[in-house]
């Protein structure tokens, strides 16, 4: 079942309303946090609804997806930057909880096999927020990647790097390389929610909806897992069986 709504602003206060439902469920639940442009109207809206509703936020852990290798956390195209931008500078949460890949490190895989245990000891995430990019990569999940993997470094396919150019003044300033939570690590979150916006996404979720569970397509993946929810607007749904597609009353309420 896909959950289609009419834009990203609506799909922006569901998750936003579901975040802060766990929150006060349990304030120090841990997140699973991503980064990119379809992620930017949910944190905003996260932010606003958190400062209208006073809702403690220093108690919860999170855990971000993916950090490019060599981009220090001051680096304008850092997931880390991103992070501070858009969410860590807005609400007060705790510095030492909030823990995102460290692309500077010179212990590649030592340090890729503690972010994964650290994941476990915090007691697994709550909740995975997720993009997708048109290849079907989740995280930095490119195809081909094994569903039992855990944190990983990975050299990053043509085509992510072209869809991340955007981002940098020329390609031979984009990374080729990042560390990324491995889609056993996505998997074991309690809940998923895959946020996918625009047309230029349709085509990528009728080859999830026609096709099977596919390393070659990693997001498939969410496929195998019993409480992964699939939010689209209908740009990215346009294409999809509307048999297949609910959508949810809409509330704007913080």
């Amino acid at each position: 079942m896909f959950l289609v709504f009419p834009d990203s602003t609506a799909i922006a206060a569901h998750l936003s309303a579901r975040l802060q439902d766990i929150i006060r469920q349990d304030p120090q639940a841990t997140l699973g946090l991503a980064t990119g442009g379809t992620m930017e109207p949910i944190y905003a809206r996260f932010v606003q609804d958190v400062r209208a509703n006073g809702l403690d936020v220093s108690k919860i852990n999170s855990f971000n997806l993916d950090e490019y290798v060599g981009l220090s956390g001051q680096h304008e195209q850092s997931y880390a930057h991103y992070m501070q931008q858009h969410l860590f500078s807005q609400l007060p949460f705790e510095a030492a909880h909030l823990h995102l890949p460290n692309g500077l490190t010179t212990e590649l895989e030592q340090h890729c096999q503690e972010y994964s245990a650290a994941i476990a000891a915090c007691g697994g995430v709550a909740l995975q927020l997720l993009g997708v990019g048109t290849n079907g990569h989740i995280g930095f999940n490119e195809p081909g990647t094994p569903f039992d993997s855990g944190t990983h470094v990975v050299a990053l396919s043509e085509r992510t790097r072209i869809d991340n150019s955007r981002f940098f003044d020329s390609m031979d300033e984009v990374p080729a390389s990042a560390i990324t939570m491995g889609i056993a690590d996505i998997l074991s979150a309690r809940e998923i929610a895959l946020v996918v916006t625009g047309e230029h996404k349709a085509r990528t979720m009728l080859n999830y909806q026609e096709g099977g569970v596919t390393p070659e397509l990693p997001f498939t993946a969410l496929k195998q897992h019993a409480n992964a929810h699939i939010l689209l607007d209908e740009a990215a749904a346009s294409l999809l069986d509307p048999s297949l597609c609910h959508r949810p009353l809409i509330s704007q309420a913080a």
